[in-house]
């Protein structure tokens, strides 16, 4: 008999509208949708689907007009922005299309960052990094400021950053947008060593590519889930 898996994000027929003069925009429509451990999802959906928006609320960077969002079992849509940027450093790793690296700090220091805010020491933040970083192979490269770095370097620090407070969930917003396809190859071979070490991984992209790499695809047009496979 097969494990139930544990559901992390339950999102219950939840709407995002905006008031834009006197015109209102839905930009999410009744949207309902689980994602259980172990998940690796894609996100499509043309400009204006509301993707974005999507991305926004599971990464509890905005919260929704309408309905319910539950984020291992705790009430987000009902938490206030403290709460909320807790959640932010500790349960989510965000690793975006720029890379969003601080430019005057090397890989190491950059990692740490979403480790300032904790209750470490800083022997154990600077441990704490530097076996992130080994995690996706730049041990050698922890002294190194993003301008020192290659493309694909640079997302692979980003994504040491993302993994180095253990979140529930992995959030990638278009994570090879800005990459060759070599590198973005690469980006994606780890994000499935990341899915096969446990991780739950949701990546929101434009190129079908990406997305057929993903273990679930979901599609989304028009602020409504059109696909779920």
């Amino acid at each position: 008999m097969t494990k139930s898996r544990k559901e992390i994000i339950g999102i219950k027929s939840v709407s995002k509208i905006y008031n834009l003069g006197n015109t209102v925009v839905k930009a999410l429509d009744n949207v309902s949708l689980s994602i259980f451990e172990n998940d690796f999802i894609s996100i499509m959906g043309p400009s204006g689907s509301g993707k974005s928006t999507l991305m926004n609320i599971i990464g509890c960077l905005d919260v929704p007009t309408k309905g319910s969002y539950k984020f291992n079992d705790e009430k987000i849509s009902q938490m206030k922005d403290s709460q909320l940027a807790d959640i932010r450093n500790q349960k989510i790793g965000f690793v975006f299309q720029t890379f969003n690296l601080l430019p005057k700090l090397n890989a190491l220091q950059n990692v740490e960052v979403p480790l300032v805010y904790s209750n470490l020491n800083r022997y154990k933040r600077t441990e704490k990094a530097k076996e992130a970083l080994k995690i996706v192979g730049l041990s050698n490269r922890i002294n190194h400021k993003p301008n020192e770095l290659s493309g694909g370097q640079r997302q692979r620090v980003a994504i040491a950053r993302a993994l180095v407070n253990n979140p529930s969930i992995i959030l990638a917003d278009e994570p090879t947008g800005n990459l060759d396809s070599k590198s973005g190859s690469e980006i994606l071979n780890f994000f499935d060593d990341l899915h096969k070490a446990g991780n739950t991984l949701i990546i929101v992209t434009h190129e079908k590519t990406v997305a057929k790499r993903a273990k679930r695809r979901i599609e989304i047009f028009d602020g409504k889930i059109t696909l779920d496979e």
